[in-house]
């Protein structure tokens, strides 16, 4: 199971760093619901995450033949090595620059308003149809299904894969439950940072893993 969690680590950190459902979640905190609607999102964070990872886990050929990854694991690399090469450029051209006003977008001023089922709602949005985690997981999943597991140690590649890429979510909820308004200054810095910074950070990690599956699939089909 070593062999997996190594292959998807870079996977999860890439979903953990996900500014915009971080700032979500921070809002959140911030609410009238505050408890039970960050709750509910994380709980549907952390459920869409392993379901994607764990459908992916379903498509045949992706077994490993004599040690090596099959010919689909390969091809299904290359193309969302692709895909994740193409929206990296275009959020990294469409990226504010250094004097522009950096706006909220519309639906995280309507956060204050929601009740956990359109909370629960949104947190598996993000998680599990927001492009670039989709493409990660979808890459998780693949990476995880090209090696020779046992049915145990593929649920334990996904579990810790799903804990390390819900990490950034599932930490400042139960810190607030835990210690309550006292992180308030804490998350509203956090929350600024993230917002300010979001397209050109994501924009640099989906180009790097873009390349890196792109080098995983042309090694694999080569």
């Amino acid at each position: 199971m070593g062999d997996a969690i190594g292959a998807t680590l870079g996977y999860a950190v890439g979903i953990a760093i996900s500014p915009i459902p971080i700032a979500a979640v921070i809002l959140m905190l911030f609410s009238g619901r505050a408890r039970i609607n960050s709750v509910s999102f994380m709980v549907a964070w952390v459920a869409g995450i392993a379901l994607v990872t764990t459908v992916v886990l379903l498509i045949p050929g992706l077994e490993a033949d004599n040690s090596e990854p099959s010919e689909t694991t390969g091809w299904i690399k290359l193309a969302l090595g692709a895909l994740l090469l193409v929206a990296g450029a275009r959020r990294w051209r469409t990226r504010p620059g250094p004097d522009d006003e950096v706006k909220m977008p519309g639906w995280m001023a309507k956060i204050d308003d929601l009740k956990p089922g359109a909370s629960f709602g949104l947190g598996f949005l993000l998680s599990a149809l927001n492009p670039k985690n989709l493409l990660l997981a979808l890459g998780a999943g693949v990476s995880i299904g090209a090696l020779p597991l046992s049915t145990g140690e593929t649920v334990g590649a996904v579990v810790v894969f799903t804990v390390i890429a819900a990490i950034t979510v599932t930490v400042p909820v139960i810190a607030y439950l835990i210690a309550g308004e006292r992180l308030d200054p804490t998350l509203d810095h956090a929350k600024a940072w993230l917002l300010g910074n979001n397209s050109a950070v994501m924009a640099v990690l989906i180009i790097v893993f873009g390349v890196s599956l792109l080098g995983d699939a042309i090694q694999i089909l080569t």
